[in-house]
């Protein structure tokens, strides 16, 4: 048993209520759920983190052997005093893009597009430009040639505005030789797809993938319904939704429940079970193409050679990762297959999600909280929860 008294001890007030309040509404799931030890494993590392941050609320799922379960922690709204519970939504920021990711893979699956494709085959606008010189692959992996992180800051919230920019734009490097996290690289592959599906993005995510993984509530649009259930975020003692901007719908708009984003993850564990298209588009996405040090960009997800330690997963969430531009290595499509962990984070301004989930293991971790944290505090406690997943004796007995 955790005890409160020393965990709190030392903290400033507030910090320290937070981390009772924690306890008490913790947990939704029950004490037998996978047995008290994990249950326990799992609660020393969310609520010091939680205690540490300020972090309003968090739900972690997850899941062992095809056995799912959600822990819930703290409050989705202080000024109302609401618990996070089963039905709360999070943002979960750039997480966002391996369901964007997996949208593009199962156009593919189902003849609509190519990711051998380049973008003015279906924007008229962008063809012959710099841009129209990489392929839908290149702009899946960040490897189009200097895509910046974000759109600049005039960029009006319109796909017109969006590709007027990317029109205009200028490649720094060739195709497939450096990579350089971007939104407009991953946003402009979600805006083809949409075109390629004619339906929109949204509405080709809403209405064509999600059905048909199982996520029911998962939004890029929260309908008036699940309004009440949307948490709010935490930035500078201010309650916070996200802003749009060009092409957030595709790259950091989606808000989903831990058990929401659990299911997803045993989909990618263990995608057989799927219908054809939808199995050969999640396995896609695991395929990797480009390497930097020790991690291998595929489409959405990031992956590592597993077992891996500690350091190398903190090197491959780095800042330096997201910020700047790194020269790549192409992944020989002969490499011998190896067990491999999955990772992605994602942040708004008041958000922070983690995911990762190793399929040899069939083991996997949701993390979302409504405080944007550091991202090396949250690949941490991913990675300690993963390891005690990884030794755990027992299945789950939950189900998200």
């Amino acid at each position: 048993m955790i005890k409160l008294s020393k965990l709190a001890a030392g903290l400033p007030r507030r910090a320290a209520c937070a981390l009772v309040l924690a306890c008490l509404v913790c947990p939704a799931a029950s004490a037998e759920a996978g047995g008290p030890p994990l249950r326990a494993a799992v609660d020393a590392v969310i609520l010091p983190l939680m205690a540490r941050y300020d972090i309003p609320g968090m739900a972690v799922a997850v899941t062992l052997d095809g056995h799912a379960q959600v822990f819930d922690y703290g409050l989705a709204s202080r000024q109302a005093g609401t618990p996070v519970g089963a039905a709360t939504l999070f943002e979960i920021g750039s997480v966002s893009k391996t369901l964007t990711a997996t949208l593009a893979t199962y156009a593919q699956a189902t003849g609509r597009l190519s990711l051998s494709d380049h973008p003015g085959r279906y924007v008229a606008r962008l063809k012959g430009r710099p841009i129209d010189q990489a392929t839908l692959l290149h702009l899946a992996t960040y490897t189009a040639g200097g895509l910046p992180l974000q759109f600049p800051d005039d960029v009006a919230d319109d796909d017109a505005a969006a590709i007027d920019w990317l029109a205009a734009w200028k490649a720094d490097a060739k195709p497939g030789t450096e990579r350089e996290y971007s939104n407009p690289s991953l946003g402009l592959l979600g805006h083809v797809t949409g075109l390629a599906l004619k339906a929109g993005f949204a509405q080709s995510l809403e209405q064509q993938l999600l059905p048909r993984l199982g996520m029911r509530s998962t939004h890029v649009h929260v309908p008036a319904a699940a309004l009440a259930d949307y948490a709010w975020g935490y930035r500078d003692g201010k309650p916070v939704h996200f802003r749009p901007g060009p092409f957030s719908e595709e790259t950091y708009g989606i808000r989903t429940t831990a058990a929401d984003l659990i299911r997803f993850v045993q989909a990618n564990i263990d995608p057989g079970a799927l219908e054809p298209p939808l199995r050969d588009a999640v396995a896609a996405t695991h395929v990797g193409y480009f390497r930097v040090g020790a991690m291998v960009q595929g489409l959405g997800w990031e992956q590592y050679a597993w077992p891996l330690s500690r350091e190398a997963l903190l090197g491959g969430n780095a800042a330096e990762m997201i910020e700047q531009a790194n020269a790549v290595l192409p992944v020989l499509r002969d490499e011998p297959a190896s067990p491999r962990l999955f990772d992605k984070t994602g942040s708004t301004g008041g958000f922070g999600a983690y995911v990762a989930f190793v399929p040899s293991r069939r083991i996997g971790v949701v993390m979302l909280a409504n405080r944007n944290y550091p991202i090396p505090a949250r690949v941490e406690a991913g990675y300690r929860i993963l390891d005690e997943l990884a030794v755990s004796p027992q299945p789950l007995d939950g189900k998200p």
